[in-house]
C-alpha cells in the first residue's frame, strides 16, 4: 500500500447529522466516539456541505480552556446566528468534556437561546463518551440527542484504504494509522504512542479520578493479551499486582470501555441479576490494540495459528461490540460447565447464537447445541472456515444477521 495522506472519506453517519442540522432548532447534537474514528473530519465535512454560517472550535488543551472561554465562543456564534437571521448558524465545540463544568454552562447558554429565540444549532464532540454521558445526564436531560461513532469497520477501511481482510485483522480500524502499514515498526509506534498512550493519559487519567493509574494500564494490557477469553475479576486480581479489589477493576474496565479500548462482555443467563454477577469476557474494540501490544510483525502473526485464531475471534467480537454500543442489540457470551457459545445477540425478542471457528470445526458443536436446547434462539451462525467466511461476516452490518 502506497504512503498517502488520509483520503476524504465520509462515514455513513454524515447523512443523519446533516439532516438533523437542517431541521428547525430543537436539540443539542452530541457526536461521541473514541479517538481517531473521524469525529472532527465528519463534522467539518458536514459543516462545509451546509450553506449556513458556522464556527468550529476545540477545547483540546484543557489547561487553556474554561467556561469563560466556552461562553466567549458561544457568544461569537450567537452574533453569526443573528446576522444570518432566519437561516441561523452552527457552533461546533470539539473535545467539550475537557472544559471543567461544561455541561452547566451549556445548559445555561442553551436555555438563554431558547428563551430569546436565537437560531443557533450546537454540535458537541467528545472522545470520551463515558465522561460526556456524565455531563449530559447530570445537566442536559431532554435537551440533546447523541450520534455515536464507533471504530471503523472492515468495509470502511477497505473502501478508504484498500485493506484486505488480513490487513484489517492485523492493523484494525484506525484510519490515521493506515498510511503507515507498509512500515509495521512505524505503525506500531504510532498506535502505542499517539493512540494508546494519548487515550489513557489524556482521556482517562487526566479527566477522571484514578487512584491506581499503573493498575489501569496493566488492566488494559491484560485485556489485550486475553481478548476473547473469559476471566473472572478474582482471576484478574491474581494476574495483577497491587490490584485492590474487584470493584476497582470493574470500574477501570468501564473506563477503558468508555474510551473505546477494552470492554467486558457479560454472560447470558436470561436473568439480569446473574448477568451482572458473571465473569466478563474480555474484548478489545479494535484489533490494532492487540497486535501493537504483541510486538509481532504481520508475517509472524499470520504464521502463528494460535495467535491468528485469537485475533480473528477478537475482530469478530470487536465488530459485534462496536455495533452493540450503538444500541442496536445486547451482546453476551454463554458458558455452562465445559460448554460455551462465543457470542449471543439479543434484540427485543430475537436471539442469535454465534460461534467463531478459525480452523476446521467439528461437525458437532456441543456448546451451540446445548444453548439451543435451553434458550431456543431464532438463529445460529457459524463464522470461520466451515461456515460464513470471516470476510463475508465483517463485510455486512450486524443488523443484517438479526433480521
Amino acid at each position: 500500500m502506497s504512503k498517502v495522506s488520509l483520503p476524504i472519506f465520509t462515514r455513513d453517519m454524515a447523512g443523519p447529522l446533516r439532516d438533523r442540522l437542517r431541521e428547525p432548532r430543537r436539540l443539542l447534537h452530541v457526536v461521541a466516539g473514541p479517538r481517531q474514528v473521524g469525529k472532527t473530519t465528519l463534522v467539518r465535512q458536514v459543516l462545509a456541505s451546509i450553506k449556513r454560517p458556522h464556527r468550529f472550535v476545540s477545547a483540546d488543551e484543557p489547561t487553556l480552556r474554561d467556561t469563560t472561554w466556552l461562553t466567549t465562543q458561544w457568544v461569537a456564534a450567537r452574533l453569526l446566528a443573528r446576522e444570518a437571521e432566519a437561516k441561523g448558524a452552527i457552533l461546533a465545540v470539539d473535545e467539550v468534556q475537557k472544559v471543567s463544568g461544561w455541561s452547566e454552562t451549556v445548559k445555561r447558554l442553551w436555555d438563554e437561546d431558547t428563551a430569546s429565540g436565537v437560531e443557533l444549532r450546537v454540535v458537541l464532540l467528545g472522545s470520551a463518551p463515558l465522561l460526556l454521558q456524565d455531563g449530559l445526564t447530570e445537566s442536559l436531560t431532554g435537551r440533546f440527542e447523541q450520534l455515536r461513532l464507533p471504530h471503523w469497520t472492515f468495509k470502511e477501511m477497505q473502501s478508504a484504504f484498500g485493506f484486505s481482510i488480513n490487513q484489517y485483522l492485523f492493523f484494525g480500524g484506525y484510519p490515521g494509522a493506515a498510511p503507515l502499514v507498509d512500515e509495521s515498526t512505524r505503525w506500531r509506534r504510532y498506535v502505542l504512542d499517539a493512540l494508546i498512550e494519548t487515550t489513557i493519559s489524556r482521556d482517562v487519567l487526566l479527566m477522571t479520578r484514578v487512584d491506581k493509574p499503573a493498575l489501569l494500564r496493566r488492566l488494559f494490557e491484560l485485556g489485550c493479551r486475553y481478548s476473547g477469553q473469559i476471566l473472572s475479576f478474582n482471576k484478574m486480581l491474581g494476574q495483577l499486582q497491587d490490584a485492590g479489589n474487584t470493584t476497582t477493576l470493574a470500574h477501570y474496565l468501564d473506563l477503558l470501555s468508555g474510551v473505546g479500548m477494552v470492554t467486558g462482555i457479560p454472560k447470558y443467563a436470561g436473568e439480569v441479576v446473574r448477568q451482572r454477577a458473571s465473569s466478563p469476557k474480555l474484548q478489545v474494540l479494535n484489533t490494532a490494540l492487540v497486535t501493537a501490544q504483541s510486538g509481532l510483525t504481520p508475517n509472524e502473526a499470520t504464521s502463528n495459528p494460535e495467535f491468528w485464531g485469537r485475533l480473528t475471534e477478537s475482530a469478530i467480537g470487536a465488530h459485534l461490540a462496536n455495533a452493540a454500543a450503538l444500541g442496536e442489540f445486547e451482546l453476551f457470551y454463554w458458558r455452562e460447565r465445559s460448554r460455551e457459545v462465543d457470542f449471543v445477540l439479543r434484540a427485543g425478542q430475537r436471539l442469535l447464537a454465534l460461534e467463531v471457528k478459525s480452523s476446521r470445526a467439528p461437525t458437532v458443536l456441543p456448546g451451540l447445541k446445548a444453548f439451543c436446547e435451553t434458550f431456543h434462539p431464532q438463529r445460529t451462525l457459524l463464522v470461520g472456515s466451515v461456515g460464513i467466511s470471516v470476510e463475508g461476516f465483517l463485510s455486512r452490518p450486524v443488523g443484517d444477521w438479526l433480521s
